[in-house]
């Protein structure tokens, strides 16, 4: 199994190298993005265009791409009433993904999040609309269960920001018993120091301790800026001792698009990432806004 190469190097502390944002490369070659469902509907309507993206990512050295499943998130499908597509749209998600890795030994990981509705205009969810417990962990066993039949090497949870339906949701992916890794999201606070990505009434120390304490392969920093992801890894460092992952954003969403400004270049890229590394982390890549030009540099620089 490719993972079995993947927790060898973990063990070992060797550098691994992901692949960068896929839903925004995917806009960027022209995808059309949608107000409902962001870029999940793309694994329809231009699978070429997602293949071609995760071909790019393996060609530029990844060891791990993940599959166009962020955006079917299964907490946004039920209250757009298409709870029934996403295990179909998973599946295509996936083999595209496979299709690209296709004799290369690289992983193909499969993205949860506990993405909501989003404010038209905005890079914010609409919270206004809860689910009980029981009913989350339903969906997100669903999602889980189905990523795992479409044949994922791994479970990335991707932008957690909160104590409560992240947790439910990492649950359910460790409940697979596929290698799960868990991605945390932070920005600055009103007050001084992080909180969840969106989620004021979310400190970021409560949020790593709970994901932490899960014990998943690999914790991440993602899609948090770089300006604040330092920061995160020492919040990080105090309730978890085991591999750290980094890929930060850049940019900003304005739902249902991704505005390409103030792009990090490569290189600036690769020297943050070194300071990363110094602070404990051993795997990097990138999230919306970077690009195959930035994997290619850091699978270049990284490693070395």
């Amino acid at each position: 199994m490719a993972y079995d190469l993947i927790r060898a190097r973990l063990d070992r502390g060797e550098t691994i190298i992901l692949d960068g944002g896929t839903g925004t490369d995917i806009q960027r070659r022209g995808a059309t993005m949608s107000g409902d469902t962001w870029c999940a509907d793309a694994n329809l309507t231009n699978p070429e265009i997602v293949r071609d993206v995760h071909k790019d990512y393996v060609a530029c050295g990844a060891d791990i791409i993940t599959a166009n499943t962020y955006a079917t998130s299964p907490l946004l499908f039920s209250h757009i009433g298409r709870e029934a597509d996403v295990n179909r749209i998973d599946a295509i998600a996936v083999k595209l993904a496979k299709e690209a890795a296709e004799g290369t030994g690289v992983c193909v990981a499969g993205s949860m999040s506990t993405m909501r509705p989003m404010q038209s205009g905005s890079d914010r969810n609409n919270l206004a609309h809860e689910w009980s417990e029981a009913d989350a962990r339903a969906l997100f066993s669903m999602k889980a269960n189905g990523l795992k039949a479409a044949g994922v090497d791994l479970i990335m949870m991707e932008m957690m920001r909160d104590t409560d339906y992240a947790v439910w949701a990492s649950e359910a992916a460790l409940a697979t018993g596929l290698p799960v890794w868990i991605g945390v999201s932070a920005e600055k606070a009103e007050g001084g120091g992080l909180q969840g990505w969106g989620r004021a009434d979310c400190p970021f120390g409560d949020i790593v301790a709970g994901l932490a304490a899960l014990q998943p392969d690999v914790m991440c920093v993602m899609h948090t800026s770089p300006n604040d992801t330092g920061e995160a890894i020492r919040v990080l460092r105090k309730h978890w001792k085991g591999p750290i992952a980094t890929y930060p954003e850049c940019g900003y969403f304005r739902s249902p698009d991704w505005e390409f400004v103030d792009v990090i270049p490569p290189a600036e890229l690769v020297r943050q990432s070194r300071d990363w590394q110094h602070a404990g982390a051993s795997i990097f890549g990138g999230c919306c806004g970077i690009g195959p030009d930035h994997i290619a540099k850091l699978n270049q620089e990284m490693r070395s």
